[in-house]
């Protein structure tokens, strides 16, 4: 029996966790079934952004004669472009398992371990055990694969195969119309692969502002075959192709053939993996742990972080949360609440989502007296410049404080325009005013947050 006064299960947000506390002396131990890094440097963020970059500089090539420009055609060298980013994020990986295998605290234990008892745990492939006084869960999440006939008789893909396809498809159908589906389908749509997306939904990413919602499923219409409100019931493989059964509303049954097979149904916590039954740790019927406000479970001194908690499914919340954890666990004590106050979140399709506070169906349920604006990205000197048509800032404030309560927005670089909100929501007294205030340069792309915020004044 190893003893240690912090367990770490799982090497994303957690290692930071894992390294700080090291450093105040308590002995730590990081486990890690897989490679280091987590979801996001392996098979998440990381990869699929160096990716995305490549259908965004073919997107610039292909919109280059607009702008009288003639690139007389370019060619795509698939594998190249996947060995660039593969070779990137091995090497980060390996980098970070090889600076944890030379030191003692925290030690490195690279095998999958799962609970035996009240805070112990098992490693497979021999006899060692665990313990420790304090647990941090941060064991991440898996693609989600739904329930349909004949899907587990197919080699199909998930995001975590897809990121190392070394051959662009030709046909590629994607099961699901969330914030993955609508990132891949730029990725290889861009590159030249024909797309289906079936979706059982009556949009793309549907959880998004209902306006951001209906315009980006309205721009993929034009660019891709959208299967919506259908459903898929069969899947079967001959050879290389597949043929995949769906059904619409109205019954009727469409075929859809393609060379490869996407499964983007959305994430499932790894919680099922850990056995916390026999530690006495509780989930809730999707399966995500259930922690207080202070990131601990049901469980003293065990705690839990990022996608296996299931609160919001983004590296950076993994990494706030991950603040919050260092000093709980550190200070039983004296806790901190986590402050989730102005969550953003961006979606990197084409063109770009970004969302900070509530969506404007959220406000209509809950009764919220809103104004709101809507400006659009031509309409601005930049906007005009590289002729975003389809670009938009939405803003929703309370009628009467002014305050900001919501700002969602499809466009060029609305990853990066979000931030220009999110630190007024974040830091107390949000309001409109501190937008229509600041000076923006002219003619930069934020004179669109500016005009959308000026509207309400």
């Amino acid at each position: 029996m190893q003893k240690f006064d912090l367990i770490v299960i799982g090497s994303g947000s957690g290692l930071d966790v894992a390294k700080a506390i090291a450093q105040h002396g308590p002995k730590v131990a990081i486990v890690e079934r897989s490679k280091m890094g987590g979801t996001c440097l392996n098979t998440g963020c990381i990869p699929s952004k160096l990716l995305l970059h490549s259908a965004d500089v073919a997107e610039t090539i292909k919109r280059a004669h607009l702008f009288g420009i003639n690139t007389n055609g370019f060619s795509v060298d698939f594998r190249r472009i996947v060995e660039r980013v593969n070779t990137i994020i091995d090497n980060d990986s390996e980098k970070i398992k090889n600076a944890l295998e030379g030191l003692d605290n925290p030690k490195l234990i690279s095998k999958e371990c799962k609970f035996i008892g009240v805070k112990t745990l098992s490693c497979e492939g021999n006899n060692e055990e665990l313990t420790a006084e304090k647990i941090l869960i941060a064991a991440g999440s898996r693609p989600k694969i739904p329930d349909i006939e004949g899907l587990n008789n197919t080699s199909y893909l998930t995001s975590d195969e897809a990121l190392r396809l070394t051959k662009l498809p030709n046909v590629l159908t994607i099961i699901g119309g969330g914030y993955i589906a609508c990132e891949l389908a730029h990725f290889f749509g861009t590159l030249g692969t024909e797309i289906h997306i079936v979706q059982n939904k009556d949009r793309l990413i549907p959880s998004e502002d209902q306006d951001v919602s209906k315009k980006i499923t309205e721009l993929y219409f034009k660019k891709y075959n959208l299967h919506l409100d259908c459903t898929a019931q069969s899947v079967s493989r001959k050879g290389s192709t597949y043929n995949i059964k769906t059904r619409n509303l109205s019954g009727d049954v469409v075929e859809i053939v393609s060379d490869q097979l996407l499964i983007a149904a959305g994430r499932t916590p790894n919680s099922d993996t850990l056995d916390l039954e026999k530690t006495g740790v509780l989930t809730n019927d999707e399966g995500y742990i259930t922690t207080d406000d202070y990131l601990e479970t049901n469980v003293r001194g065990i705690f839990a972080l990022g996608d296996v908690i299931g609160r919001y499914p983004f590296k950076h919340s993994a990494n706030l949360e991950a603040q919050y954890a260092y000093h709980n666990i550190l200070n039983q004590d004296e806790k901190i609440a986590v402050d989730y106050t102005a969550m953003p979140h961006a979606i990197f399709c084409s063109p770009q989502v970004a969302g900070v506070g509530y969506t404007e169906q959220e406000l209509s349920r809950m009764n919220v007296e809103y104004k709101k604006s809507y400006h659009e990205y031509i309409h601005t000197a930049m906007g005009k410049a590289i002729l975003d048509e389809a670009g938009f800032v939405k803003f929703m404030i309370n009628a009467k404080s002014k305050e900001i309560l919501g700002c969602h927005m499809l466009g060029t670089e609305a990853s990066i325009l979000i931030h220009e909100v999110i630190p007024i929501m974040r830091n107390g007294n949000g309001t409109i005013g501190k937008i229509v205030n600041s000076i923006h340069v002219h003619p930069a792309l934020s004179e669109v947050v500016a005009k959308a915020a000026f509207e309400l004044i």
